[in-house]
């Protein structure tokens, strides 16, 4: 052990002894991150098909659309986890692996988010430029290639990288299916050591380092965009 310090409360506050922990803080950091790039990509993807369906006008295309998006945007995601785990083998008797469960609820959270983040920065330009490109011929795809999405992403790009910063955040519920993620390792250390203080400021740290660059990268991002 190194050198302790005690303060006023009297408890002795010692790092030291994570230095034996760091390959499984590193490994918990490396899932913690895969988890979020993951599945951030995928739900972009989900994002992107489901919020151009969504400007369809046929109500038998956009009402499963509109219920997908409201159930995962308004159920907390910690409920959407554990009942992919638990409560889908018993429902639909299909089994799913916990990385599995827990990648699913991550990703189909975020593909709400980004339904609406894109469906609002479509609808967002003006009108006026969609009747430009009809006027001159473009079909629907040209039309969004050329004119509409290249306008759009400029507006949905810090909503994308706040939720993004949510993201990274929510990763922190793996733990109740066991996923080895940051938190999930913080609490094996933690019953290991019997020091929850150090590991848990440890594990908010990191998560500060990660995410305070991003969130002032998402500031900058929307002071252009005013602009």
């Amino acid at each position: 052990m190194g050198a302790t310090s005690v303060t006023g409360a009297g408890y002795a506050w010692d790092f030291s002894f994570l230095w034996a922990y760091r390959s499984l803080i590193l490994t918990g950091l490396g899932v913690t991150i895969a988890y979020t790039v993951g599945t951030i990509l995928l739900g972009l993807v989900i994002g992107l098909v489901t919020g151009l369906l969504r400007l369809s006008r046929h109500p038998m295309i956009t009402a499963p659309l509109v219920a997908y998006v409201e159930i995962f945007r308004c159920t907390p995601l910690l409920v959407q986890i554990v009942w992919f785990y638990y409560a889908l083998p018993i429902v639909l008797a299909v089994e799913l692996p916990a990385w599995l469960a827990a990648g699913l609820g991550l990703t189909l959270y975020m593909g709400a988010f980004s339904t609406e983040i894109f469906r609002g920065g479509i609808i967002s330009i003006d009108k006026g430029q969609w009747q430009a490109a009809r006027a001159l011929g473009m079909t629907n795809a040209e039309l969004m290639r050329h004119i509409i999405l290249p306008q759009a992403i400029k507006r949905m790009v810090p909503p994308f990288v706040n939720q993004s910063i949510i993201q990274l955040k929510n990763t922190s519920l793996l733990y109740v299916v066991a996923i080895p993620d940051l938190m999930y390792t913080g609490s094996i250390i933690v019953s290991d050591t019997f020091r929850p203080l150090e590991v848990y400021t440890v594990v908010a740290i990191s998560y500060f380092v990660i995410l305070y660059p991003l969130t002032l990268y998402a500031a900058r991002l929307e002071a252009r965009v005013d602009q």
